[in-house]
């Protein structure tokens, strides 16, 4: 290769591009998580289990992997609220989401719907009811 076809193929890569591994691989070209029994949806909460890693398990686990699993050692963390502090694309987080589930280092669960919650006018007696004691 010529000298100016090497500076310019150097060119389209700088240091503020981070580095450039492409999504498929790190999820090894999946699209969906496994077999997890719970629907990985944007809404979906994700809980770290246990203090840490057996021996030889983290070797296991790639550094997205390692990523997800110290944001959700901070508190419960939607899959949206994941794939933005980790800066990958929604769809890597659910399979990786889903490798750690199978792999029981977390814990998935569904936010409380809407319809299930108390109603207003209920937590508003009971609040009357504690002010008036």
């Amino acid at each position: 290769m010529s000298a100016p076809r090497e500076r310019a193929a150097a060119r389209w890569y700088d240091a503020e591009a981070g580095p450039l591994v492409r999504p498929y691989a790190m999820t090894g070209g999946r699209t969906r998580p496994g077999e997890v029994g719970v629907p990985l949806d944007l809404i979906a909460l994700v809980a770290a289990v246990g203090t840490g890693p057996g021996p030889g398990e983290d070797s296991l686990l790639g550094p997205e992997h390692r990523a997800l699993l110290s944001l959700c050692a901070a508190g419960v963390q939607s899959v949206a609220e994941l794939a933005a502090d980790a800066d990958l694309p929604v769809g890597v987080v659910r399979v990786l989401v889903g490798d750690l589930l199978q792999a029981g280092r977390v814990q998935v669960s569904r936010p409380v719907p809407p319809a299930r919650l108390p109603d207003e006018r209920i937590l508003r007696e009971v609040i009357d009811g504690l002010r008036a004691l």
